[in-house]
């Protein structure tokens, strides 16, 4: 177990996506990756009340309905610390104060519990006063349905803004940050995000740590694509330079007989202030790969010539 930041969460060093679930994952093979994540040990889980109001015939809050279902058919609610976002549902755009304590609201419903763990604000809204936000997302904490405060894609800028809010009226300080973050997406944090996170101790949650499916190993080339949601977002990665890293992964992997989204995964783990990364299961099938990155401990060689090979790809 690591702890998230300044909080008194404890959770496994893998965060179970919940992204899939009402979307590529229907109810009871999500129940079946959920049962097999906690019965390995796992007990983070990540949704958004958006997910997955991008897929055809969905509205949004799928993920949080199944969560809540299963939640209540198991009476795992306790073992969980479960974290949620705000701001991109198709009902609840923005951070306006009266649309965060309505939208936290809804999403107690699906997910039939009481409180969020951590709530997310899930990206920055210009057209709200940080003030607002901010102390809306504390009167939250306050009322006892949120215990803890994070931010989902905010620049290094108004990360400092909130804190310096939150510090000079009191509110909940934020305690968690939840970047786009992976072996090929790394310039953004490691320049302006991970000083900000050192600074205040955020835990980094990064998400896409498989960089949608692309770390897998499965696309090689354009001819690998297919028109399938997954591969659509993966396709995004694919370059020459990119390529290239998959072979250096691909060898990796092979001397430590893992899977490549094992040798991903578990390079994230070895970056300072990452306390867990967030990646998704269709099927319990794919769990074991992730599960696996916890128990890997990659040499200091195997992460200098993961960063070599990375650091190539064009940001």
């Amino acid at each position: 177990m690591t702890r998230i930041g300044t909080s008194d969460l404890d959770v496994s060093s893998l965060c179970l996506g919940g992204n899939t679930f009402g979307w590529t994952s229907d109810r009871d093979t999500s129940f079946a990756v959920l049962d097999a994540y906690t019965a390995a040990g796992g007990n983070f889980i990540d949704t958004a009340d958006v997910y997955s109001a991008f897929a055809p015939g969905n509205v949004g809050g799928e993920s949080e309905t199944v969560l809540g279902e299963w939640f209540t058919t198991t009476g795992r609610r306790e073992d969980v610390v479960l974290a949620t976002k705000v701001g991109q549902h198709p009902e609840f755009r923005g951070l306006g104060a009266d649309n965060i304590a309505r939208a936290a609201d809804a999403s107690l419903g699906r997910l039939q519990t009481d409180r969020i763990d951590l709530y997310y604000a899930h990206r920055d809204d210009p057209d709200t006063a940080l003030e607002e936000t901010a102390a809306a997302f504390d009167a939250l904490v306050q009322a006892g349905k949120v215990r803890h405060v994070g931010l989902s894609n905010y620049s290094a800028e108004r990360i400092r803004e909130w804190i310096a809010i939150a510090d000079e009226n009191g509110f909940a300080r934020p305690v968690a940050l939840q970047p786009h973050y992976n072996l090929v997406k790394r310039h953004e944090f490691e320049t302006e995000l991970a000083p900000v996170a050192t600074e205040f101790d955020l835990g980094v949650m990064p998400y896409f740590a498989l960089a949608s499916g692309f770390l897998s190993g499965k696309y090689r080339s354009k001819n690998d694509f297919d028109d399938s949601a997954r591969s659509g977002f993966a396709s995004a990665y694919l370059n020459d330079e990119s390529v290239q890293l998959l072979k250096v992964a691909d060898e990796i992997a092979e001397a430590h007989d893992v899977a490549m989204p094992t040798v991903a995964i578990a390079w994230l783990l070895s970056k300072p202030t990452v306390v867990a990364p967030i990646a998704s299961a269709r099927v319990t099938e794919q769990l074991e790969a992730l599960l696996a990155a916890v128990r890997l401990e990659l040499s200091a060689d195997d992460v200098d010539r993961l960063d070599a090979e990375s650091a190539r790809i064009p940001s």
